[in-house]
């Protein structure tokens, strides 16, 4: 009698794939509490949200007021729509187009010498006298969540989601549990 086998076939492990609608929606509310928190905090001093974007001398006046008066709703009605899960996709782009224009003021405050607060989460405008700027912080925290972002966008919306329950998600999610090239047969011994 003679034995003959080929090395045995082993399923794909599905702890990726099985792992990624959590990561997605950690990511999801992650950002939506951020953007929810900023959002709120200048809401009701929407003064000093123009003060802040402002001070970052970016924008001609009458803009950096629009944007001022703007951002803090923009930011909670997409936080709302991360928290519920509709269009995620739309608001995973535009929280990550938002968490770069961050990055890219706070670096041009910096490399421009100016000392403002960055107005993230209320406040904002120039520093009191001492107050040293917490630029480089900054800059890390919104490239994560520009990251965050990213994924958001990238990714289907994970659990928890309008867009899976409504059907809206575009296209089949990858982490079903019928991943293609897994049906393969369990190792067999062949007898001659």
């Amino acid at each position: 009698m003679l034995v003959t086998s080929d090395k045995p076939v082993l399923p794909r492990s599905h702890s990726a794939s099985s792992a990624l609608p959590w990561v997605t929606t950690v990511s999801r509310l992650v950002l939506a509490g951020v953007l929810i928190v900023a959002g709120w905090g200048k809401i009701g001093t929407p003064v000093l949200s123009v003060q802040a974007v402002k001070a970052y001398e970016l924008l001609p006046d009458s803009l950096a007021t629009v944007v001022g008066y703007g951002l803090p709703i923009l930011e909670i009605v997409i936080g709302v729509l991360l928290v519920v899960g509709l269009l995620t996709r739309v608001a995973g782009i535009i929280s990550a187009l938002l968490m770069l224009a961050f990055v890219i003021g706070i670096a041009s405050a910096w490399a421009r010498g100016l000392r403002i607060d960055c107005g993230c989460f209320g406040g904002g405008g120039q520093l009191k006298a001492g107050v040293e700027p917490d630029y480089l912080i900054d800059i890390l925290r919104d490239a994560g969540f520009f990251a965050l972002g990213v994924v958001v966008a990238w990714f289907p919306p994970g659990r928890f989601a309008l867009d899976s329950a409504l059907g809206l998600t575009s296209v089949r999610e990858p982490y079903d549990d019928d991943i293609e090239g897994d049906d393969e047969k369990p190792y067999e011994k062949e007898n001659h």
